[in-house]
Parts: C-alpha cells; sequence; structure tokens
C-alpha cells in the first residue's frame, strides 16, 4: 500500500512549528456548503497580480484538489509541506511563463476523501471505499464552479478551465476532465493512483468511443514504485492509441528522485503549469 494515501483531518498533525505561508492575494470562504455531498470545507482562492474584477471574458482558472496542501503549510498534510502553487503561480506570471490565472484550492473532506475521489469501490485495508466520484464532480459543476463565477473574473470556457490533483486527487481529476471535457479541459494529473479497482480506470481508457477534447500533464515520481508508475505508463499508452500525441496535447512526464508527496509534486508544479496554460490567451 502506497504509504501516502491518507486523509488530511484538519488538527490530526499537531506540530507547534507549523508556519502559515501564503503569497499574494488569497481569499479564504470557510464552510462552504455543499447540498450534493452533504458536508461542508473551506475553499481558498488565489487572484493573480494586478486581478481586474471586470476582465471581460474572466481569467482562466484552475481547480486544486486536497486544497489544505495547496498554498499553505499550516495547513498541509505534512507541516510546511504544501504545493507552493501561490509563490510559483506568482513567479509564472510575473515572468510570462503564463497567464494571470485565478487558482481555486478545494479542501478534500477528511476522512471520506477516498469516497469522493476514487470512481468505483473497492478495499483500502479493512473498509470499502470509493464509488462517489461522479457525485463530487457533480459538486465541482454545480456548486462550485457558479460560486467562484458568481465572485470572481473567470472563464467559463472549458479550454480555459483546469482540474489538477495528485495521487486519489490525481485520478478523480482525470475522470472528471475525461467524463466532462466541456466542463475541464486542463488537466493536471500528478502520481495519478490507477492501480485503483484493478486499474479499471485504465482498462476503460482503451475502450473510449472517441478522444475526449481536453489537454493532458501526467506525471510520476520514479521512487514511487511499479505500482504507481506501472499503471501511468499502461495510461500513457492508452492516450496514445486513441490519438493523443505526447508533447501536443499530452505529456507523460517521470521525474528521477521522486516520490509520492507534496514535496515532488510542489517541484513539478511549474511544468505542469506551463503545459497546461503557456498556449491559453
Amino acid at each position: 500500500m502506497i504509504a501516502a494515501i491518507f486523509a488530511f483531518t484538519p488538527g490530526l498533525i499537531q506540530d507547534s512549528e507549523r508556519k502559515s505561508s501564503f503569497t499574494g492575494d488569497i481569499r479564504v470562504h470557510e464552510a462552504f456548503e455543499s447540498k450534493i455531498l452533504g458536508n461542508k470545507r473551506t475553499i481558498r482562492v488565489w487572484l493573480p497580480p494586478k486581478y481586474d474584477a471586470k476582465k471581460p471574458g474572466g481569467y482562466p482558472v484552475v481547480y486544486f484538489c486536497d486544497g489544505q496542501n495547496v498554498f499553505d503549510g499550516a495547513t498541509s498534510f505534512i507541516p510546511n509541506q504544501e504545493w507552493r502553487a501561490d509563490e510559483t503561480a506568482q513567479a509564472m506570471v510575473e515572468a510570462g511563463l503564463i497567464p494571470p490565472v485565478v487558482l481555486i484550492a478545494i479542501d478534500n473532506a477528511g476522512m471520506k476523501r477516498a469516497d469522493e475521489y476514487l470512481p468505483t469501490k473497492g478495499k483500502l485495508g479493512n473498509s470499502e471505499v470509493g464509488g462517489g466520484a461522479t457525485d463530487y464532480g457533480n459538486f465541482l459543476v454545480r456548486e462550485v464552479k457558479p460560486f467562484i463565477a458568481s465572485q470572481y473574473a473567470v472563464s467559463k470556457e472549458a479550454e480555459k478551465t483546469g482540474l489538477i490533483g495528485s495521487s486519489f486527487g490525481g485520478i478523480v481529476s482525470f475522470y472528471l476532465g475525461i467524463s466532462r471535457p466541456t466542463e475541464f479541459g486542463l488537466l493536471g494529473v500528478m502520481s495519478p493512483s490507477f492501480w485503483w479497482d484493478d486499474q479499471k480506470i485504465v482498462r476503460d481508457a482503451g475502450n473510449w468511443k472517441g478522444k475526449p477534447d481536453v489537454k493532458i500533464w501526467m506525471d510520476m515520481g520514479l521512487e514511487e514504485g511499479e505500482q504507481m508508475s506501472g499503471p501511468g505508463r499502461a495510461m500513457r499508452d492508452a492516450l496514445v492509441k486513441q490519438g493523443f500525441v505526447n508533447g501536443k496535447d499530452f505529456r507523460f512526464y517521470e521525474e528521477a528522485n521522486a516520490g509520492h508527496n507534496e514535496r515532488a509534486w510542489a517541484g513539478r508544479l511549474d511544468l505542469c503549469l506551463q503545459f497546461l496554460l503557456s498556449e491559453v490567451k
């Protein structure tokens, strides 16, 4: 079992050395309620430098899974190890490597994380989990996206809307992008848990009727082990057979000396964002 497959619960890790590490203009929406999922969570929004609330057409927008880990070491699963998405995006926008973009970090559901993120039910330890990814997608599309659009200047175009996640967040990002390409056209699939349910999602990819109109970044750390890398490479091959072109609408990246953790994903996020967003206008 992959050691970093976890459920984040605020307060689970007590560490007096935790430090808040926000960079830039971040707005926090606490206790955002979902009628679809029957729970509440925090949503954090990072706005780009010189954000214009009246920008015609809105900014490109990227939604992140496991939002606790995205901006702040004070809330991240491992103390002070976060994705540094705010620092990375700010530096890239200021350098002209990506266009100004709005980032949305959506907290996971703690102990229900696996239920929401996994497309099918299966055994994790002694518990049966998963099967709620479709409902999670409904939550994003019917509740989160309309709320964000009502509060911020974001694009409604799929080709300017991204979804990024790692591990279980990687599999749900892939699943929702492939099943809802008119909602999420840019997919950041980092260290995805394609091994889940005997690689069903990989097997399903070989039976698609038509190639989804999405752009996909997919990556893996070579220290994650065969359980992760084997299914990841199998999905790479399945996507190529479906007509995705590596380096054009798809990129598969393997990083040496990288494991299954926030530090590794933070280290690759610039590559992911640049591939997905550099041609977005």
